[in-house]
């Protein structure tokens, strides 16, 4: 097991300006950005998460076809927590026994759990506040990329 924070992509370093100024990986992987159909085996609330903020990080340059699994993960998170959240709204936080205690929902605990995995992924995706504020993307226009496309195949 590998000890210490987990590296930092690449292409994260430099969307947050290499803060550590330490050398670039220069032969990291740069899989291609592209946001791959939604697959079939999610359903429902996380079919909609996934078709919502899945196009927002292909716009970014976020989303590539590793990333697919990661996404469905936030999707389902997203789902569940909201379905444990309407839950929690009907019955409440704390419930009452046949025997007259209370305890707390058992959906408080299943919209807590889903709360921290939904979380996680969001600040992975850099789709937090804190997270986002790391970030400094490149406002290159989809022109001003073919245009550099094509001055390189010309060269």
């Amino acid at each position: 097991m590998t000890r210490g924070r987990k590296p930092k992509p690449t292409n994260l370093k430099i969307l947050y300006g290499n803060q550590g100024k330490r050398a670039l990986n220069e032969d990291e992987p740069e899989p291609e950005a592209v946001l791959i159909e939604c697959p079939e085996y999610i359903i429902g609330e996380a079919r909609e998460q996934w078709n919502t903020v899945g196009p927002q990080l292909e716009t970014l340059g976020v989303m590539t076809r590793l990333d697919a699994m990661a996404l469905a993960m936030l999707a389902n998170s997203c789902a569940r927590w909201i379905a444990a959240e309407s839950m929690v709204k009907k019955t409440g936080e704390v419930l009452k026994s046949a025997e007259g205690g209370f305890y707390q929902n058992p959906y408080l605990a299943v919209a807590n759990k889903a709360w921290e995995q939904m979380n996680k992924m969001l600040v992975e995706f850099g789709m937090t506040p804190s997270s986002r504020s790391r970030i400094t993307a490149n406002k290159a226009t989809t022109t001003d990329d073919f245009e550099a496309q094509l001055a390189r195949m010309n060269a």
